[in-house]
């Protein structure tokens, strides 16, 4: 994952380590200013300065949204096992994606869009919400608490302080846990993993309609991602879908319709219910997911970009950030989990997406999506499971880069990693990779290379382990 060093940004109109525009260049601007007359859509989002045009910024909106638009049938999959009604999840998720992208392209010109995040929708549903037999209200009030920490860090420069100083092993760990756990949840959905008394865990039934269907979704995502076809998880839930119907697993129940009522979800969370002491590490690890899962997102679509620097700084960086908190705050209070941005932007980038009018129109097609409820809750739980896996393999892939010949490096990120799946916990493998990082330091008498930040959180995690959970 990569993460940024700076908080402070080039300025708005520059790219970093920008000077006199080559000839080629000039000219370039030159044919945008030809094909970008002058009008208000030209002068708020800068396309000729950008080497943009109209239409190149549509197309790239709607290529993003093709990549991401599943995620508002995945969502009200996974938040429903909390007990949230779907059909107002389904809403919720297509709103809160709107807002964030129209804001994130209208505020910090950007295009990066943003929507529930993937891995911390299960970590609420499964470890949160039905591992500690909490309430979804007070869950969501957890997600609003992180949310105004990461606000907060964002605000006071914090966030740099966080990202260069937690150790590198368990940057990697900690995205490549999370991708290890919702696998597991997508496997679950498909039934070809299933719980046994046994030996905890065992192999579903095979020759089911549910896994056959749950392994063909996965199939289908992974042969046309690797392809270079960017709707890939779209086109997998639509013909999964569409069989299952056919063999009459699922019923018809139209296309279009009125959005259903977002009563039972918004505005339901307990605020106050959150702010218990047994509660604070599940906050805590919100906020610092959260800031990882942001930061790296953003510096990978920047840098597809060119927009920036050797440091990772790219212009509008902290508006960008501030978006994402904030809309993340606002998602919690409307019904869903955090949101943040989302690497799928790149796809839009990748087709000449280079300000906030990618967002924009990314945002206002969720808007449009809203009315398809019917669609959406047609999709059967298998019908997401190879999303989820998919998701799960883009997640993991930066065990490549843990340094597996130093056990000190390596035994934390492993550990991190693991514990997520294993304890159906995002908070415990957090907590038991920070713990393992120190110990395997001091122990081998490095412990110099521990940062008094690192030893604190570790210490912390410690006391809650004694004096919280074993309570």
């Amino acid at each position: 994952m990569n993460v940024p060093g700076n908080e402070n940004s080039a300025p708005v109109n520059e790219l970093p380590g920008s000077s006199v525009p080559t000839p080629q260049q000039s000219s370039q601007q030159q044919n945008s200013q030809t094909r970008n007359p002058p009008g208000f859509i030209e002068r708020f989002f800068k396309l000729s300065a950008h080497n943009t045009t109209l239409s190149t910024e549509i197309i790239a909106g709607i290529t993003t949204f093709m990549t991401m638009v599943y995620i508002v049938f995945v969502n009200p999959q996974i938040l429903s096992a909390a007990g949230m009604d779907p059909s107002g999840v389904f809403v919720v998720t297509c709103m809160i994606s709107a807002l964030g992208c129209i804001a994130m392209g209208l505020i910090a010109n950007l295009p990066i869009a943003l929507a529930p995040a993937m891995g911390l929708n299960a970590f609420f549903a499964f470890s949160v919400v039905v591992g500690m037999g909490i309430s979804w209200q007070t869950g969501m009030g957890t997600i609003f608490w992180g949310a105004i920490c990461f606000a907060l860090m964002s605000l006071l420069g914090i966030r740099s302080w966080i990202l260069s100083n937690i150790p590198r092993c368990l940057r990697i760990g900690i995205p490549s846990g999370i991708g290890l756990l919702i696998a597991l949840v997508g496997l679950n959905n498909a039934g070809i993993v299933v719980a046994s008394p046994a030996t905890m865990i065992t192999v579903g039934d095979l020759s089911s309609l549910q896994c056959v269907l749950g392994a063909l979704s996965f199939f289908i995502i992974v042969i046309l991602a690797s392809r270079g076809i960017h709707a890939a998880v779209l086109i997998s839930i639509v013909v999964v879908t569409t069989i299952a119907a056919i063999m009459g697993d699922v019923t018809f129940t139209g296309v279009i319709s009125m959005p259903p009522s977002i009563e039972n979800t918004f505005g339901q969370l307990d605020i106050a219910g959150a702010l218990d002491l047994g509660l604070a590490g599940v906050i805590f690890s919100f906020a610092l997911v959260s800031l990882f899962d942001s930061s790296g997102t953003m510096i990978g679509v920047t840098e597809k970009c060119g927009i920036t620097d050797d440091r990772g700084r790219f212009p509008r960086m902290k508006q960008a950030l501030m978006t994402d908190s904030i809309t993340s705050v606002t998602g919690a209070y409307m019904g869903t989990s955090t949101v943040t941005a989302y690497i799928e932007s790149s796809a839009g980038v990748a087709v000449g997406g280079r300000t906030g009018l990618t967002a924009v129109v990314t945002g206002l097609l969720f808007i449009v999506v809203i009315f398809f409820s019917p669609l959406a809750a047609m999709v059967p739980g298998y019908a997401v499971a190879g999303a989820l896996v998919y998701v799960g393999i883009l997640m993991s892939s930066g065990l490549a880069k843990v340094n597996w010949g130093d056990m000190t490096e390596a035994a934390p990120a492993f550990v991190t990693c693991i514990m997520m799946p294993f304890s159906f916990s995002i908070t415990e493998g957090i907590a038991t990779g920070f713990i393992t990082y120190c110990v395997m330091k001091a122990g081998s008498g490095r412990w110099r290379e521990i940062h008094p930040g690192v030893a604190i959180v570790a210490l912390l995690f410690i006391i809650k382990f004694v004096f919280v959970d074993g309570h």
